[in-house]
């Protein structure tokens, strides 16, 4: 089971930076981006969640994970994979909503 109850309030910047190769002071830059991209997905996310929409589940889940992916946010990469995979199967048991308030939650914990 992934882990659903994460925090990044204490992100180490500097690690974060060796880790994507960059520099230090580019950080809040590439935070504060994927922070407004991500309260247009989860938006969407959460609409074709209600809707069970499977197709646009897995379409926002993908570009959660890219974005999570891409700046080693690996909780949050981990959650939108394996929403993305149960959407991709069109599972109707998986618990879409759990994992939506989990990357929600994880989201919320970042700040600059």
């Amino acid at each position: 089971m992934l882990a659903l109850n994460v925090d990044y309030s204490d992100l180490d910047y500097d690690n974060l930076a060796l880790s994507i190769g960059i520099k230090n002071r580019y950080i809040p830059m590439i935070i504060e981006s994927f922070l407004k991209e991500m309260d247009s997905i989860l938006e969407a996310l959460e609409e074709s969640i209600k809707s069970k929409d499977y197709d646009k589940i897995r379409l926002n889940a993908h570009a959660i994970k890219g974005s999570a992916g891409n700046i080693k946010l690996n909780e949050i990469y981990e959650m939108a994979t394996e929403m993305e995979s149960e959407a991709a199967q069109k599972n109707s048991e998986f618990d879409y909503k759990l994992y939506f308030d989990a990357i929600k939650n994880a989201v919320g914990t970042i700040s600059l």
